[in-house]
């Protein structure tokens, strides 16, 4: 289902231009024997987007922090931080409304992750996107998130806004899931 109507072959199409995804290892998800700039292009041309293609890779390079002059490299020649930035400009080209971001950091250094957390927050504010943030790192879902859905074996157990749920949760599996964090910040 997808705005109240269930996915057919003709809504299929706006499914996939207003929802994108970013993955938990882009270098997986992109073609090794592409460049950047025909990674970032891949869904412009799928969801047949017309325009000027290179000023609007090169615009989402500028984006999300990285060169234009990178668009002319492979992903292997990348860091895990500069393919992420570009599974980013990936996801954007087609100018979604809804981005999910499933473990997006997971692979990153601190350091890089927490740019790359400030990135997602600067990107959905500047393009108006929802964020739907799939992560075990509750550090990472309490600064992107306003609200949060917990999960136990693929059932939502609680939920509500980050603030309600951090601070008081109702469910046992939430209790413990925070009290691990704190003991690991504790330790």
């Amino acid at each position: 289902m997808f705005e109240g109507k269930p996915l057919s072959k003709e809504s299929n199409n706006h499914f996939r231009r207003t929802v994108q995804a970013v993955f938990q290892d882009p270098a997986s998800s992109f073609n090794p024997r592409m460049r950047v700039a025909d990674v970032i292009r891949e869904p412009l041309r799928a969801l047949e987007i017309d325009g000027d293609h290179d000023s609007r890779i090169d615009e989402l390079l500028v984006q999300v922090d990285l060169d234009p002059h990178l668009r002319d490299r492979y992903a292997h020649q990348l860091s895990g931080g500069q393919r992420q930035r570009v599974a980013l400009a990936r996801a954007l080209a087609p100018k979604p409304q809804l981005l999910i971001a499933d473990e997006p950091f997971s692979a990153l250094d601190v350091l890089t992750r927490d740019e790359i957390v400030l990135l997602l927050k600067r990107l959905a504010s500047e393009n108006n996107l929802t964020l739907v943030v799939i992560s075990h790192d509750l550090s990472v879902v309490a600064q992107l998130c306003e609200h949060v859905a917990v999960m136990k074996d693929g059932v939502i157990v609680e939920n509500g806004t980050v603030r309600e749920v951090f601070s008081t949760p109702r469910n046992p599996f939430t209790v413990e899931l925070l009290q691990a964090v704190q003991y690991l910040l504790n330790d």
